[in-house]
């Protein structure tokens, strides 16, 4: 199954915080999209990796995805080493997607940093053919992604480019709360340690980033993405102008 867009996050919710309004609006263009799970995200505070891969299939489903897969790498312990670069080359060539979104170069968590990396590095490895892979039992193709777009998660980077997730906002939102075990709803209160995401708070920083992208376009809610390569336009009219 070839896929449009493929991406990344090191955690479940990862995707969710940093780019979903971004990938609903692709899937309503009729885009083709997956999410990759590296880790089950098995040191939370808050929750168990069983209760974070139930969340993240209904996450899923509120996204509007096509396939949502976990590669099950040691959360807080995975490395930039052959065997990890390995099962990231082989399900980019699995699903050869066009575009590649994925984690911070740099983050308050250090995974976040470490996955971006690590999935950066495979997608141009994945386009060397003399890097055999197998899936299935059948040898791979090589394939390299046109673009590899990093998302802004905790700290604020500068971004490249931002994309007008205004009309998604709310459906963000609830692909974030299906998470219930991390954030906060007032209807489920576990007995369990609070955390820098858990309080209410946090939600509304989450908000409050998306608005501050979206003021720097003119748009109400917006996504910021990072990129390594330059990005050209086959016209004018596909740039959305600051307000002056």
């Amino acid at each position: 199954m070839k896929l449009d867009i493929l991406a990344f996050g090191v955690h479940p919710d990862d995707v969710e915080l940093g780019c979903s309004g971004t990938i609903m609006a692709a899937v309503t263009e009729g885009k083709k999209v997956g999410v990759i799970d590296l880790t089950r995200g098995e040191l939370g505070t808050r929750g168990t990796a069983e209760t974070r891969l139930y969340e993240s299939k209904k996450a899923a489903e509120i996204m509007g995805i096509t396939v949502r897969e976990n590669l099950e790498m040691a959360d807080g312990f995975f490395v930039q080493d052959e065997t990890h670069l390995r099962k990231v080359i082989t399900i980019i060539r699995k699903y050869q997607p066009d575009i590649i979104l994925c984690n911070a170069p740099e983050d308050r968590h250090p995974d976040h940093g470490r996955s971006a990396k690590l999935v950066a590095d495979a997608a141009f490895l994945a386009g060397l053919r003399k890097i055999e892979t197998i899936d299935a039992g059948i040898s791979q193709q090589k394939w390299r992604p046109s673009y590899v777009f990093h998302y802004i998660q905790d700290r604020f980077i500068q971004p490249s480019f931002v994309i007008d997730i205004s009309i998604y906002m709310p459906k963000k939102i609830e692909a974030v709360l299906a998470y219930s075990t991390q954030f906060y709803t007032p209807e489920m209160q576990l007995n369990e340690p609070q955390t820098y995401i858990s309080s209410p708070q946090f939600l509304e920083t989450v908000k409050a980033r998306a608005m501050m992208l979206g003021k720097r376009i003119g748009v109400e809610y917006a996504e910021g993405f990072i990129s390594e390569k330059v990005l050209g336009i086959h016209s004018f009219d596909a740039i959305i102008q600051n307000v002056t």
